[in-house]
């Protein structure tokens, strides 16, 4: 996947062959300049019930158009499509930190929306990839009205279905979780590739997104980079030496990731204040956990119902600490955590075969269940200070069900 990247003057650097790069530079053209009535007709003018999100940069629709031509389409007809409004304030500031001050003043255009929408045509939006969100076109008709607009991406945010479960977003199998994890893995690793390699800033649960296959996108992949920098110490995602000192490196990206990572192994939010004090901060109480196979049960999302394999379990969780270590010398690359995960991907299937793999039934979740409140006992007996884990299970997990050390 080297080289497979465009400058923010839109001169590209040596393409590799398809066989050698999934991901590949698009020109200027494959892109459609919007008029704002198309827009607005498109989605029904920005009809509240058609709302996807409000955030930081503005508010998300959903659209239709013509599959064909791109004009717009009636409600529910055509393609769907994702527009992001964006909001004039939320863009100003830190641009000068995303292309440098000197090219910056060069650009003649000051309008600091328009600027986000050159940045991400001329710059991010180039690239193409299986793993990224794809940019259809965009908006730049007056300062006052800037738009980019997406393909939609119908299953929604990793955030919904590991946080905001319900009618809509059900828990996702551990076959889908890895799945997510490897495509999420993919799309980092192609933005890390090129001689002047693009860092994603906010990676986070939110900006995975799932097509109708539950293939992972990437995206906001160029806005992350410009929102201000404010209070990073509260922050689950950054890695320490982004919160220490403001410097981004791609090893910044690789924490972040174990973070998501973690995320997807317990099915909870990186930062959950309703859950009790010493829960709060996902890494800072899963960590006693990960390092031990015999304790990941603690920290494994119960609406898994133990349908995964147990030393499948234990591999991610031990990626998990490599991806999150404090010192950023200590952490793999994303390709290196792309060939875990793939490997992670095939001792899966081999297990879903029936050929190695070891699942808990219940008898074997009441058992384990029963381990652990003897083991209570024994630790409240030795006067040593317990810790509730929040996702069942037991210190004799992996010996009562078969597993140990691979």
């Amino acid at each position: 996947m080297r080289n497979c990247f465009v400058s923010l003057t839109g001169t590209a650097t040596t393409v590799p062959s398809t066989s050698q790069c999934e991901g590949k530079i698009l020109q200027s053209e494959d892109f459609r300049r919007f008029a704002f009535k198309e827009l607005k007709r498109a989605t029904m003018n920005f009809w509240p019930d058609g709302l996807l999100s409000d955030g930081h940069f503005g508010s998300v629709h959903k659209g239709w158009v013509n599959e064909a031509t791109f004009a717009p389409a009636s409600w529910g007809t055509g393609m769907p499509i994702t527009v992001k409004k964006l909001n004039q304030g939320s863009v100003q500031g830190h641009m000068e930190w995303l292309v440098g001050a000197s090219q910056y003043q060069s650009i003649p255009i000051h309008s600091s929306l328009q600027f986000c929408i050159y940045a991400e045509v001329k710059y991010l939006g180039q690239l193409s990839h299986p793993n990224l969100v794809k940019l259809l076109g965009y908006c730049n008709e007056d300062r006052s009205q800037c738009l980019l607009v997406y393909e939609f991406m119908p299953q929604g945010s990793l955030e919904n279905h590991l946080v905001r479960r319900g009618l809509h977003f059900q828990p996702l199998s551990w076959h889908l979780r890895m799945k997510v994890a490897l495509g999420a893995a993919k799309g980092l690793a192609f933005l890390h590739s090129g001689n002047v390699p693009v860092i994603q800033h906010e990676f986070n649960t939110s900006n995975v997104l799932l097509d109708s296959s539950y293939n992972a996108k990437l995206s906001d992949f160029g806005l992350a980079r410009m929102e201000p920098m404010d209070d990073l110490s509260t922050d689950v995602h950054a890695a320490p030496e982004y919160v220490d000192t403001g410097h981004l490196t791609m090893k910044s990206d690789v924490y972040s990731f174990g973070v998501v990572l973690l995320e997807i192994l317990a099915g909870r939010p990186a930062l959950d204040k309703n859950r009790p004090s010493i829960e709060h901060n996902l890494v800072e109480w899963a960590r006693q956990y990960l390092t031990s196979e015999r304790r990941i049960s603690h920290i494994m999302d119960a609406q898994l119902g133990g349908q995964y394999s147990l030393a499948c379990a234990h591999k991610a969780a031990t990626l998990v600490l490599q991806c999150i270590s404090v010192h950023p010398r200590d952490r793999p690359g994303m390709e290196q955590v792309v060939a875990a995960l793939e490997q992670l991907q095939d001792a899966n299937e081999t297990g879903a075969s029936g050929q190695s793999d070891v699942r808990l039934g219940m008898e074997q979740v009441v058992a384990v269940l029963g381990q652990q409140l003897q083991d209570d006992k024994e630790t409240v007996a030795s006067g040593q200070q317990k810790v509730s884990g929040g996702g069942g299970g037991a210190c004799g997990f992996f010996r009562m069900c078969g597993g140990g050390r691979q």
